[in-house]
């Protein structure tokens, strides 16, 4: 068991929630963000402006045809799977291997392919450490281990795990159309909270495919963790941590929550306000990438996620036009009830000796 226990010390085999969980699952968002949203991104801007460098084929690959937006989503499987081995420490031959270890998961994984390539990868990569460089001819066996595994489990996970991510999604999706205002709390709070905990809320939307008045909710909750944290930390951080968090990101304050979790009170709550508000009154939904349902202000990339939404839908006929009703609404649940919100319950927690000042110091 020591010898074991040795041999994985040394090829850095971690079995641990950190590692799997944390780690991994961060690195993979970082992969979506520079594949599938970007591309996204990418091709909205190319149709919203008219410039036809990004709106036109570039290339066709198999009979499909691709705009360059379109080829950076394509990679969507290859990004995740590398940032999952850069995460895992793999040495460069089995980080190259999961390339294709990443499109054939997230091929075969369909619209759940990210879950499944966050399963794959992580047990190829390991598996691809364990043989680096223990023969003469780790060229041939490194990427022959690591492939050959890595294909093996995709074929026989990814449909499973795919079929299930997606059914998971589409059980929040219905229970959000169906019980617009619970569900809009629920979806709210749970991904605004993982939003600031040291997982991927991202991660999370992307693998469940969690769109419509569900992305929705949850763009909402994160956006209320993120300007609700930068707001009632204001008088502590300033224009910096305004800025960091606003735009950045709440787990920032992930060490100020350990010390003193109360401070966390306003911006749930106020992602229980916000979620209802989006899903009964406002009719928000995330029509664009799933991954954009977890990303909240970070960037404005879930505000842009829900705009390709608008785009999309009017360019397909399903909606009439972008209205001045739905800016008002987007602008209203991801910044200006947060940002009120938040700060006069943090206050009310303040006048009950719940918090002090200093209490959010970055």
């Amino acid at each position: 068991m020591e010898s074991i226990r040795a041999f994985l010390k040394k090829k850095d085999v971690e079995i641990s929630v950190k590692r799997y969980l944390i780690d991994a699952m961060g690195a993979m968002a970082q992969g979506l963000f520079c594949s599938l949203l970007i591309g996204t991104i990418i091709n909205t801007v190319g149709l919203l402006f008219d410039i036809g460098v990004l709106k036109n084929v570039v290339a066709i690959v198999g009979g499909r045809s691709y705009t360059v937006g379109g080829l950076a989503m394509a990679m969507s499987g290859p990004a995740m799977a590398g940032a999952i081995g850069r995460a895992l420490h793999c040495p460069p031959m089995v980080l190259f291997s999961l390339l294709t270890v990443g499109f054939a998961t997230n091929a075969l994984g369909g619209a759940g392919g990210p879950l499944a390539v966050l399963f794959v990868a992580i047990v190829t990569g390991e598996i691809g450490k364990l043989v680096s460089g223990e023969t003469k001819v780790d060229i041939l066996v490194t990427p022959l281990v690591t492939i050959g595994v890595g294909v093996t489990l995709a074929a026989w996970w990814a449909p499973p795990l795919g079929a299930l991510a997606m059914k998971t999604g589409a059980l929040i999706m219905w229970a959000t159309e169906l019980q617009p205002f619970l569900m809009g709390i629920l979806v709210s709070v749970l991904v605004g909270i993982a939003l600031t905990l040291p997982i991927s809320s991202a991660a999370i939307c992307a693998a469940l495919s969690l769109t419509g008045l569900a992305g929705g909710a949850a763009v909402a909750g994160c956006s209320a963790q993120m300007i609700g944290f930068a707001v009632q930390s204001f008088r502590e951080n300033g224009m910096g941590g305004l800025l960091s968090q606003g735009l950045g990101t709440s787990m920032l304050q992930m060490p100020n929550i350990v010390k003193n979790p109360r401070i966390w009170i306003g911006p749930i709550l106020a992602s229980a306000v916000t979620g209802p508000l989006a899903t009964c009154v406002f009719k928000l939904r995330m029509d664009g990438a799933a991954v954009s349902s977890g990303m909240g202000t970070c960037g404005l990339v879930g505000q842009i996620g829900v705009f390709t939404g608008w785009v999309a839908d009017v360019a397909a006929g399903t909606k009439a036009a972008i209205t001045s009703y739905d800016w008002i609404g987007l602008l209203l649940i991801s910044f200006i009830i947060p940002a009120i919100l938040s700060p006069l319950i943090n206050a009310g927690c303040g006048r009950l000796g719940w918090v002090k000042e200093g209490d959010m110091k970055l």
